[in-house]
């Protein structure tokens, strides 16, 4: 959320018996191994579930989190590194295939002695375009220079679907320009973030020395920029508030949008962004912008030089000399991820190459790894939960039959993308070569700007994919109304070789992938949307409002858990996410209980079906990771640590109280009036 070709599974095979010398092979069964039996299931499932796992699997320390996702990346990442290392020995392809471009960037990534040489030289046209401002009107020129090579400065921008108009592209500008990423690290006074704040104006300070700024100015450039970034802040939305559809929806015409921000003359901008004409934009948080017009003029040219050049460096510091790129790992790793050493060279490129260049990748992968027939599963296995989804809107109680009629339409019109595109992305135009690292991942952010950019005035074009073949992990589109779930969420590490239990199908692809997914379409965001993917209520008002309460309970469940001392998962921010994991999880079991292993009451391991299928949903999120990373989640992410994703919805599920005997005072146990039933 990969594997070698000889270690995967065919997902349309029966159980294989392997034999040797016509002995039986004894697999072992991950759901007996991995659980922590002196632990009550319902006091902490979670650790239950995974705890024996966890303690014969630390946290490897260049790593910030150890699990299934990791296991699973780690074969990913063998099987990508085939490709590449393949691909970079076979010095002569022709110019511009595929194998070309895939071996050329990650052999120029191995290249660390030219990577050193070369140094800054590949953001020296960058840093030239920085140095040329001489006024407001050329600085918010270079800034929108700067984005079509993938810095961020300032501000955020990009081309997507009209919220309101799904068929149309839109211009979208919102808050951004910050190199803590949210504006709760730059506020918040907890002793934890107080520190990343220090650690922050240091890491600044040693970048700007390793270009060779005399410390002294480093130091006094490291303190502007903190104080610009936190200017930009103060006008920023807190994570919880940027999950209103509605709110982060402002639609003004070009004059609007220039009313509101005087000093910035966007007409002149939109062309340095690649928009040549434009009649609307989308402003989703304008008092940032209220308050970028006043930062604009608040900075000396000097100082909003100082801030692009840190923007640029900062973006690709990962891919410049060992320095650089050292400081850079030790900041954004270790302070704020408690990540003590980098990976291996080849770990990071290979994850860099399939990140630039997943989209070739991914036609290698689907014709030499792919498990056969998986594409034909998993849809399988996501019909049966859309069939479910819809038994249980009819018989809601909560729901009036003229909601339940729009839910059941906008349900049925759910795309399904699963397993890989039938068509790729044209990368013809990029070129990559073998002599500089930095500038190959620059030319594939150019390429991805650019690709963007020609969306606008384009129609929206439905059959597009937002992931690869090889991506462990899923999405649901709002404005698609769509889900995808690429080909390897097929595969459950311990089942090589072999096809696991529908208890292990339906808990993991079921519930925690297809359900969830699903779900995404009916949670607070996702419901606001139509079967068109618009933006646009469908609901009854008194509909709307039960609704509304279940989604509150929800949120007041997740604000109790604490998963460090004093720090607490923010539910509302979380909603979403944990209105889809409970959604899952319901109609991952309602499928499988249509399924023969479930009614011929079929054990495994001792185990029964409904055991089995619980405890691989805990094993779907059977991840463990560092305090660091757990608060870093909690103040920039929308999803609640892995524990809570377990127990959480669970909490909720009457079968599985039935299943592991969950009685008052289990610390899991709530009064069945507590329980929340949404879906």
């Amino acid at each position: 959320m990969q594997i070698i070709n000889k270690l995967s599974f065919t997902a349309l095979a029966a159980v294989l018996l392997i034999s040797c010398n016509k002995k039986e092979f004894q697999y072992e069964d991950p759901l007996i191994t991995n659980r922590d039996t002196t632990l009550v299931p319902g006091d902490d499932f979670f650790h239950y579930a995974n705890g024996n796992w966890f303690k014969k699997h630390p946290i490897p320390s260049s790593e910030s989190s150890n699990g299934i996702f990791r296991t699973i990346g780690d074969t990913i990442n063998a099987q990508i590194k085939d490709i590449c290392e393949k691909s970079a020995k076979n010095t002569g392809t022709e110019k511009g295939s595929n194998e070309q471009k895939i071996g050329d960037f990650y052999a120029s990534g191995m290249d660390t002695i030219t990577i050193d040489k070369v140094g800054l030289q590949p953001l020296a046209a960058s840093f030239s375009q920085i140095e040329a401002i001489k006024d407001i009107p050329t600085l918010m020129n270079t800034i929108g220079y700067l984005h079509t090579i993938g810095a961020g400065p300032a501000f955020s921008f990009y081309v997507g679907q009209d919220d309101k108009i799904s068929s149309k592209n839109a211009l979208f500008f919102g808050q951004g320009g910050l190199g803590l990423g949210q504006q709760e690290y730059y506020f918040n006074t907890d002793a934890e973030t107080v520190k990343i704040r220090n650690e922050y104006v240091k890491h600044i300070q040693a970048i700007m020395e390793l270009t060779g700024v005399q410390t002294t100015k480093a130091n006094s450039i490291a303190t502007t920029i903190m104080k610009l970034e936190t200017d930009l802040a103060k006008n920023s939305r807190k994570l919880e508030a940027l999950r209103d559809p509605i709110k982060n929806y402002n639609k003004m015409t070009l004059e609007q949008f220039k009313a509101l921000t005087p000093s910035i003359a966007w007409g002149n901008v939109l062309p340095k962004l690649g928009i040549t004409k434009a009649d609307t934009v989308i402003v989703g948080q304008p008092e940032f912008f209220k308050g970028l017009n006043k930062v604009v003029a608040s900075y000396s040219i000097e100082e909003w030089k100082t801030y692009l050049k840190w923007d640029v460096i900062n973006t690709y510091a990962s891919y410049l000399n060992k320095d650089i790129e050292t400081q850079n790992f030790y900041f954004y790793s270790t302070v704020m991820n408690g990540v003590k050493e980098q990976k291996p060279r080849w770990k990071r490129i290979v994850e860099q190459t399939d990140g630039s260049l997943g989209e070739l990748i991914g036609q290698v992968y689907i014709a030499n790894y792919l498990p056969k027939g998986s594409k034909e599963k998993l849809l399988e296995i996501g019909n049966n939960i859309r069939d479910v989804y819809a038994e249980h809107i009819k018989k809601l109680d909560w729901m009036s039959d003229e909601t339940k009629k729009k839910a059941l339409f906008k349900l049925s019109k759910i795309v399904m993308k699963v397993g890989y595109p039938d068509k790729w992305k044209d990368m013809s135009s990029v070129s990559i070569n073998r002599n500089t690292y930095c500038s190959n991942v620059m030319a594939v952010n150019k390429w991805s700007y650019d690709y963007m950019i020609n969306k606008y005035g384009n129609p929206v074009d439905r059959t597009e994919w937002g992931m690869f073949p090889q991506t462990y992990n899923a999405y649901y589109n709002p404005s698609n109304n769509e889900i995808c779930v690429p080909a390897c969420n097929i595969l459950v590490p311990g089942f090589e070789g072999r096809m696991p239990d529908d208890a292990i199908l339906y808990g993991i692809i079921g519930g925690s992938t297809f359900g969830h997914e699903i779900t995404h379409g009916f949670d607070d965001q996702g419901s606001q949307y139509d079967d068109k993917g618009n933006l646009n209520d469908w609901w009854t008002t008194e509909d709307k409002a039960k609704f509304t309460q279940k989604t509150k309970a929800i949120v007041a469940q997740f604000n109790k858990f604490e998963p460090l001392k004093g720090k607490f998962v923010n539910g509302e921010a979380t909603q979403g996410e944990n209105i889809a994991d409970l959604g899952g999880v319901v109609m991952g079991f309602e499928a499988f209980k249509k399924t023969s292993q479930f009614k011929n009451k079929e054990k495994i391991s001792g185990l029964t079906p409904e055991q089995r299928y619980f405890l691989a949903y805990g094993y779907a999120w059977m991840v463990q990771a560092k305090d660091e990373s757990i608060a870093r989640q909690l103040m920039s992410d929308v999803h609640s640590p892995a524990q809570f994703r377990v127990n959480g919805p669970l909490m909720n599920i009457p079968e599985f109280y039935k299943t592991f005997n969950v009685k008052p005072g289990n610390k899991m146990y709530l009064a069945e009036k507590d329980r929340v039933v949404i879906w």
